[in-house]
């Protein structure tokens, strides 16, 4: 089976229930469609349609994830990093979406947060009082909202039996820095002071994020040493004024660019401003004592990988206990790809069993 049958068998299966849709409606079914069919392939058969295996340092990027990056490709969906902010956030969430699927999930409550929009998520069979976790969604300080990370919201609060508040900070260019960061401590006291209303345990109560959430996760656990239980960071970014080794290893190819980074540090930080603020770059501040036990994920093919790791070993370095996991196989942005495939799900359905078994 060639790649064009791949692409072309789902849209003959789904164009009949097209009709009554827009247009943009009736193209996204068929993207979703064709997404979903070429990813749920077996691997044998997506490995066929995805070429010869990419090795890089030693790692072999996982068959799904190579089909997908050459799916992009192929159908011409523009990349989020190469638009102006307003048409990138549009194109994130399209493709978030087509990323995330459909995720079942107890029960979601939209509600306000130290001033900022919120979701709650509830598992299925949430006890009246359990554990909590802030959640602060990537996208480079520039992109990301609650809707983009939606499905891995719902998928990370469900598989784990945790809630999950998801916030929705303020955005650079319009809010720079320290706008997100300032955002994301209030949101945490918020949640801590407002405990009983979330239904959540005061002892129980932890802070996580991806990529640009990861980040603002980190700075939240380091303000909030006495109240916050755990610290679950995804790809976190830990500075941005490096060079890494990863960073040259990933920069085009892989989601993540080093153009993208480029854009939204400039974005974020004002003209002026110290990339080793410590509010922004975990990575150079101080540990305090007393800061709770962290789990660092990082993806193997991710150009904010070495920085990721290089905070786990600081932490771990300061005396706070820390779990580092490198799903060798993926890249930046697997977080989000919980609606299909195969490897990419699993990684974020352990990262669930960690925050389970942390909180």
């Amino acid at each position: 089976m060639s790649l064009k049958e791949t692409l072309v068998q789902p849209f003959v299966r789904t164009v009949g229930p097209l009709a009554g849709r827009t247009v943009n409606q009736a193209v996204h079914a068929v993207q979703k469609a064709a997404f979903v069919g070429a990813m749920n392939l077996p691997p044998g058969v997506q490995r066929r349609l995805a070429g010869k295996p990419v090795v890089v340092d030693g790692q072999t990027l996982a068959v799904d994830t190579q089909l997908m990056l050459k799916l992009s490709d192929l159908s011409g969906e523009p990349d989020p990093s190469t638009l102006s902010i307003p048409d990138g956030r549009v194109a994130l969430a399209r493709q978030s979406g087509l990323a995330g699927g459909s995720q079942p999930i107890g029960a979601v409550r939209s509600l306000t947060v130290a001033g900022l929009p919120a979701r709650l998520y509830l598992p299925t069979g949430a006890p009246a009082v359990g554990p909590l976790l802030v959640f602060l969604h990537g996208g480079g300080f520039i992109f990301g909202d609650l809707d983009s990370h939606d499905a891995a919201c719902r998928f990370l609060a469900e598989r784990s039996g945790v809630r999950v508040l998801a916030i929705d900070y303020r955005l650079a260019p319009e809010a720079p820095f320290p706008a997100a960061y300032d955002d994301s401590v209030a949101a945490f006291d918020w949640a801590v002071d407002h405990a009983a209303e979330l239904g959540a345990d005061p002892a129980r109560i932890g802070v996580g994020g991806d990529s640009a959430g990861g980040n603002l996760a980190a700075e939240v656990a380091l303000h909030a040493r006495e109240r916050c239980a755990f610290q679950l960071l995804i790809y976190p970014v830990t500075q941005t004024d490096e060079k890494t080794r990863s960073r040259e290893l990933f920069a085009e190819g892989f989601y993540l660019t080093d153009g993208f980074i480029a854009v939204a540090t400039e974005n974020y930080l004002p003209a002026g401003t110290d990339p080793r603020d410590p509010r922004h770059a975990p990575l150079h501040a101080d540990i305090p004592s007393g800061v709770a036990p962290a789990y660092v994920a990082t993806a193997g093919f991710d150009p904010l990988r070495d920085e990721g790791e290089a905070y786990a070993q600081k932490l771990e370095d300061a005396g706070v206990k820390v779990t580092l996991t490198r799903f060798p196989d993926q890249i930046h942005g697997f977080f989000n790809v919980v609606g299909a495939g195969h490897s990419a799900r699993a990684a974020v359905a352990q990262i669930a069993e960690v925050l389970r078994d942390a909180l």
